[in-house]
């Protein structure tokens, strides 16, 4: 049960966001798809080459609208995301006496540094700034972290915001964070061709398994920690 003097939890008002076992196997089969199609140099690699030819025409990065468009790829920079985090993570162990969304956003956190650069560095796939897409040792554009990052950290942010009753604005806010920043990132991220289209869609990908690898582990290990519960609303 939470101490008494916790304040009461608002009841949810959007979904907690657990990816269903088919939306996994969803993601899971499209980064295998998607990584063996652009080892074996297929179809998706000449429709990546093909539109960064075209948005390499829209030339945005010597235009006035760089700067706004690469203010919207930050929805999935680490660094904004972390403040966000921060300060949520800083409320939960303060008035809900708890420190597991700091534990969930550390292992998060983990994941998301090992599993993506692994890939990055594995594949070695080139950015769209090189002349062509190459798979070469110093290539770290596959996956897009951006979008991984996106998918995953709003994805823990909107889970803490439902499961501690946080007020229905904040639910509101950050399911809507989760729902529309990996997208606004992803396209903002083509749009500057900073990445490849696939590098995007392998980072959303990438991002739901992990989300769906965070709540498992929560349901396994995390949740079982001794005073792991405090704070959260009573059943």
């Amino acid at each position: 049960m939470p101490p008494d003097d916790v304040p009461a939890s608002a009841e949810p008002v959007v979904a907690a966001g657990r990816p269903s076992w088919w939306a996994l196997a969803v993601a899971l089969l499209v980064t295998v798809a998607v990584t063996a199609d652009l080892l074996s140099r297929g179809i998706l690699e000449r429709m990546d080459l093909r539109v960064s030819e075209v948005v390499s025409a829209w030339d945005l990065k010597d235009s006035a609208a760089y700067w706004p468009v690469w203010a919207v790829t930050q929805l999935g920079g680490r660094g904004f995301i972390l403040i966000v985090l921060a300060v949520l993570v800083g409320y939960l162990a303060w008035w809900r006496r708890t420190v597991l969304p700091l534990v969930r956003v550390l292992v998060a956190l983990a994941l998301l540094t090992v599993v993506v650069y692994g890939f990055k560095y594995g594949t070695g796939r080139t950015a769209p700034a090189y002349p062509g897409s190459f798979f070469y040792r110093d290539g770290a554009s596959y996956p897009s972290g951006h979008v991984a990052n996106a998918v995953l950290m709003w994805g823990v942010a909107r889970w803490q915001a439902v499961e501690f009753g946080l007020a229905p604005r904040v639910q509101r806010t950050l399911w809507w964070l989760a729902v529309s920043a990996p997208v606004a990132t992803g396209i903002a991220m083509v749009s500057l061709d900073f990445h490849w289209v696939t590098d995007a869609v392998v980072g959303a990908a990438v991002g739901l398994v992990l989300l769906g690898v965070v709540h498992a582990l929560d349901g396994v290990v995390l949740s079982r920690w001794v005073g792991a519960r405090a704070g959260r609303p009573s059943a």
